[in-house]
C-alpha cells in the first residue's frame, strides 16, 4: 500500500510539474520547435528584456499586484481582527460570506464586477469607466479573503490575555495592538500579503472583464499571443514568472514555519 501511495504521489507531481519543465527547457532552446532541443541559448531572455511592449505591461502587472496586495493586507488584517472579536455564530456567518469570492468561479466574479462598474459609470455619467482604478478595486476584492484566511488562524493561536496584560501595564489600545497583537499575527499578515501578490500578479479571468484600454496587464496581453504561434521569448517570460511565484511561495512557507517555531519556543518557556 505504501509503495502504491508513493507511485501515486510521483505521478501527481509529474502531472503538475512536467508542463513547467517543458516550458523551462523550451525557453533555453535555440530552435523554435519545443519537441526538438537543438542547443542551449540565453537569446530568448535577451530578446525579452529588449522588448519595448511586454516590459511596460509587466510593470503594469507589478504595480497592480503590489498596490492591491498592500491595500488588501491592511484591510484584510483589520477585517480579520473585527471578525475574530465577534460572537461565534456571527463570526461563522461572516466567514462564510467572506469565503464566497474564493469559491465563486472567476468568470462569474469578473462579469459581475464589470456589470457593477458599467452600471455605476452610467449612473454617475462617467465615460470609459473601466480603467486602472476598476482593475485595482477588482484585485483588492478577490485578494481580501486570502488575507483574512491567513490572519484568522494566527488570531486563534494568540493568547488573548497578552493584549489585556499590555494595557494593564500602561499601553493604550493602539499601543497594545501594535506591540502585541500585530507582532503575534505578523507571520499570517506577511503570508496573506504574499499570497495576495501572487494571486494578483497572474490573474487573467477577472482582469479581462474589468481592465481599460489605457491600462493593460501582462496576463491579458499574453492571451492575445495565444491566438497565434507563441514566440520563444514568451517561454522565457513564463519561466521568469514561475520562478518569481515559486520564490514567493517559498518565502511564505518560511515565514509560516518561523511563526510556528517562535510559538512553540514561547510556549516551552
Amino acid at each position: 500500500m505504501k509503495r502504491l501511495n508513493k507511485i501515486y504521489t510521483i505521478l501527481i507531481f509529474l502531472f503538475l510539474y512536467a508542463p513547467m519543465v517543458v516550458l523551462i527547457v523550451a525557453s533555453f532552446n535555440t530552435g523554435k520547435d519545443i519537441t526538438h532541443f537543438e542547443g542551449f541559448t540565453l537569446r530568448q531572455y535577451g530578446e525579452l528584456f529588449r522588448d519595448s511592449k511586454l516590459l511596460p505591461l509587466l510593470m503594469n502587472s507589478l504595480k497592480i499586484a503590489l498596490a492591491s496586495s498592500l491595500i488588501a493586507t491592511v484591510m484584510g488584517t483589520a477585517a480579520a481582527i473585527g471578525i475574530y472579536r465577534m460572537k461565534p455564530k456571527m463570526r461563522a456567518a461572516i466567514l462564510t460570506v467572506t469565503n464566497i469570492p474564493m469559491t465563486n468561479p472567476d468568470i462569474v466574479t469578473g462579469v459581475s464586477l464589470s456589470l457593477l462598474f458599467v452600471f455605476l459609470g452610467a449612473l454617475f455619467k462617467i465615460n470609459g469607466v473601466l480603467s486602472m482604478w476598476t482593475l485595482l478595486i477588482a484585485h483588492i476584492t478577490f485578494n481580501l479573503p486570502y488575507v483574512i484566511l491567513n490572519v484568522m488562524p494566527k488570531l486563534s493561536q494568540m493568547d488573548p490575555s497578552l493584549e489585556e496584560a499590555a494595557m494593564d501595564l500602561g499601553c493604550t489600545p493602539f499601543q497594545a495592538f501594535y506591540k502585541v497583537t500585530l507582532h503575534e499575527i505578523m507571520p499570517g499578515v506577511i503570508s496573506g500579503g504574499i499570497m495576495a501578490f501572487t494571486m494578483s500578479l497572474d490573474d487573467f479571468v477577472i482582469s479581462y472583464f474589468v481592465y481599460g484600454p489605457n491600462f493593460v496587464t501582462l496576463p491579458v496581453e499574453i492571451y492575445n499571443y495565444t491566438k497565434k504561434p507563441l514566440q520563444p521569448k514568451i517561454y522565457a517570460l513564463f519561466t521568469l514568472l514561475f520562478a518569481v511565484i515559486l520564490l514567493l511561495m517559498m518565502l511564505m512557507n518560511l515565514f509560516q514555519a518561523r511563526g510556528e517555531k517562535k510559538k512553540q519556543l514561547s510556549r516551552s518557556h
